[in-house]
């Protein structure tokens, strides 16, 4: 066994620690991160700016840019330990969080991450419903007339993408993700740059540049709102609570934490033109009226609905690319429940026999019964959570706060501190600690504002 062992590290199938071989390169990285980031949240970063105006709309949108590269940056560094280029791998963040702070720690962040990950998940299933919805009522609108009476519910189309995605995760896992993560990317650039021409073209219609200086001045809920809309922000940005997943994908050399640094870099700049472009151009659009979801609320009467075709084609695209994230943010769940109950029952046949099918223009399928009933059931009940949950904005401000602070900023930093021997009171430690403190508050915020709002949304 050692032998074959041996030789199939040699021949190149196995990496030294005996998985099979990592083949992700900078580009699949990036692509990763596109398709884990630019996400439903972009579609919500009009309204963000809305409510904090021309002043602190775009400076929160640089701001926390800055703060994600620092989190990719810290976090990047605890893939191996104890050395970040030849120390042991984390395969996951749980694993560096055990490895970095202990056990209990590490339960803590385990719970943060899948619930984070879990809520992410369920804010995919009401943006794609809103999507597909977006796209029958523009048709309608195209139809029958701006005034006709095209009122379409969510739960069909809620209902549609769970089935679809009960099929796509048949997907054996992360690392077999690439080709939906480069398609998922494709659409995200498609939706986002059509978003950003549609307000820039309503600028031009306009003739002027719609908002103020402090955002929407005349509303009950000022503040509430602009807390909401940090959330929003806070959501659109951080992937740290997959990024050593995706890190892991990552062949060596060159050393993974590099190449993780060099595609968040890209990923990042990337990212923030989009949002800052879709953000500004849809508030200088519609002002006061700037709709909660760029797309749909184009569609909703709040903006305008034609070339209807080229929103249809938008709206597709994010039903396209939310297939994808939807994957994205699923995949580790999926591997952390298998590992966990192979461990546990390590000698039932319903939790680790595979059985082999071969059908017609398709990849060889390796079934596995607790798979297929497991992640069947996890796609069931964050569908089943979106239909009762159903308010875009809010649930993905809660989400944001939920996941900005613990997984993106504090656990990182901590991490950081251990890995590269920083000891107390040390300029870096100063630095580290207050940037972790700021960042708690900001978390605040955004927890007390997008609740506040999530709260009233289901009363009324």
């Amino acid at each position: 066994m050692a032998v074959h062992h041996s030789l199939e590290v040699a021949d190149g199938t196995l990496d030294d620690d005996g998985r099979l071989r990592r083949t992700g390169t900078l580009w699949s990285c990036i692509a990763h991160i596109i398709t884990a980031v630019i996400g439903s949240g972009v579609l919500s970063l009009a309204w963000s700016t809305a409510q904090l105006g021309w002043i602190a709309g775009p400076v929160s949108l640089i701001g926390f840019a800055i703060i994600t590269y620092v989190s990719a940056f810290l976090l990047s560094d605890c893939y191996r330990s104890p050395d970040p280029i030849k120390g042991t791998r984390n395969y996951s963040y749980m694993d560096a969080v055990g490895v970095n702070l202990g056990t209990k720690r590490m339960w803590v962040c385990g719970l943060l991450q899948y619930l984070s990950m879990y809520g992410i998940d369920i804010a995919y299933v009401i943006t794609t419903a809103t999507s597909m919805r977006a796209i029958w009522k523009s048709n309608c609108y195209h139809r029958e007339g701006p005034h006709a009476p095209c009122h379409y519910g969510n739960s069909f189309y809620m209902l549609l993408f769970g089935i679809i995605q009960i099929v796509m995760s048949l997907i054996p896992d992360i690392h077999n993700m690439e080709w939906l993560s480069v398609v998922a990317a494709i659409m995200s650039f498609s939706y986002s740059s059509i978003g950003l021409g549609l307000g820039f073209a309503k600028v031009i219609e306009n003739g002027r540049i719609a908002g103020g200086i402090v955002g929407v001045a005349k509303v009950e809920k000022k503040v509430w709102n602009a807390f909401e809309a940090l959330g929003d922000i806070a959501f659109a940005y951080p992937y740290a609570l997959i990024l050593l997943e995706i890190q892991d994908t990552l062949k060596s050399p060159p050393p993974e934490n590099q190449t993780m640094k060099r595609a968040s870099m890209v990923a990042i700049s990337i990212t923030t033109t989009f949002y800052f472009c879709c953000g500004c151009f849809g508030y200088a659009a519609f002002g006061d009226k700037t709709p909660g979801n760029l797309l749909t609320g184009i569609v909703s009467g709040e903006g305008f609905f034609e070339p209807f075709w080229l929103v249809d084609f938008a709206n597709a695209c994010i039903i396209v690319h939310l297939v994808g994230a939807y994957q994205m943010y699923s995949q580790p769940i999926f591997a952390a429940a298998e590992r966990w109950f192979s461990f546990k029952c390590p000698n039932s046949r319903f939790v680790n026999k595979f059985y082999t099918f071969k059908l017609p223009l398709v990849p060889v399928i390796r079934l596995n019964l607790f798979r297929l009933c497991f992640r069947t059931v996890f796609v069931i009940s964050t569908t089943g959570i979106a239909l009762i949950f159903p308010y875009f904005n809010s649930v993905l401000g809660v989400l944001g706060a939920l996941n900005f602070w613990p997984l993106a900023i504090y656990f990182p930093s901590e991490m950081y501190l251990v890995q590269k021997k920083i000891g107390a009171w040390t300029r870096n430690w100063v630095i580290l600690k207050i940037f972790s403190f700021v960042c708690f508050l900001v978390t605040v915020l955004c927890f007390i504002g997008s609740f506040e709002s999530l709260i009233s949304a289901k009363l009324s």
